[in-house]
């Protein structure tokens, strides 16, 4: 789990690198972690995929094949219009590529890359330790585990809404996102005292 000053110690580091390399790390860090988007959805997105008028993503190649739309949030969708600026000032409209997010060449990101540069970033911002450094995929688990968290504290219907995160992660039946249920102790225990509720009223 990554907590909020970890992504953006990650963040703080990725604005160090050079040129272009600086807001594309930026922005699809923080994509990643407000989204929970896989790191492959995110960098396979074709710039006509990111519709920054309706404020939606739409994910053709996720998952065993799933398509889907991800609503983003007006922040996020800023966010994502501020770097496509800064991308095309760069390649001052040429990029070699249809993708949304390009690397400094103005290619598709490559996955391995992405991942390397990544383990850079969290050593240059000390989050997590050498024996175990975070993953770029927990920043997905990390979203949908704090979603459920921010569900259970407003003691909202977690059997309705459910199946709508799940749609959102792109799984394929809400089973796979009860996996989340047991990830950390305070979930668990959210859990818990919701079903110790729930006994109690029974005659």
């Amino acid at each position: 789990m990554y907590s909020d000053a970890d992504v953006l110690a990650v963040m703080r580091a990725a604005r160090e690198l050079r040129g272009l390399r600086s807001h594309t790390y930026t922005t699809l860090i923080g994509l990643l972690a407000c989204t929970g988007m896989r790191v492959g959805e995110a960098i396979a997105l074709d710039s006509d995929d990111v519709d920054l008028a309706d404020d939606v993503l739409t994910i053709r190649r996720g998952k065993f094949g799933k398509s889907r739309e991800v609503a983003l949030h007006l922040t996020t969708r800023d966010a994502l219009k501020t770097y496509a600026r800064a991308r095309d000032r760069f390649f001052r409209g040429r990029s070699k590529a249809d993708s949304f997010f390009v690397s400094h060449a103005g290619t598709r990101l490559i996955y391995n890359n992405v991942q390397l540069t990544f383990s850079r970033l969290l050593a240059d911002a000390a989050v997590g330790d050498l024996s175990r450094r975070p993953r770029l995929h927990d920043l997905r688990h990390t979203f949908a585990v704090r979603t459920l968290t921010d569900w259970y504290r407003a003691k909202a219907d977690i059997e309705k809404r459910l199946p709508v995160l799940s749609t959102y992660l792109g799984h394929v039946s809400p089973a796979s996102t009860y996996w989340y249920l047991s990830t950390t102790p305070e979930l668990m225990g959210l859990a818990a005292q919701r079903l110790e509720r729930a006994l109690g009223t029974l005659p």
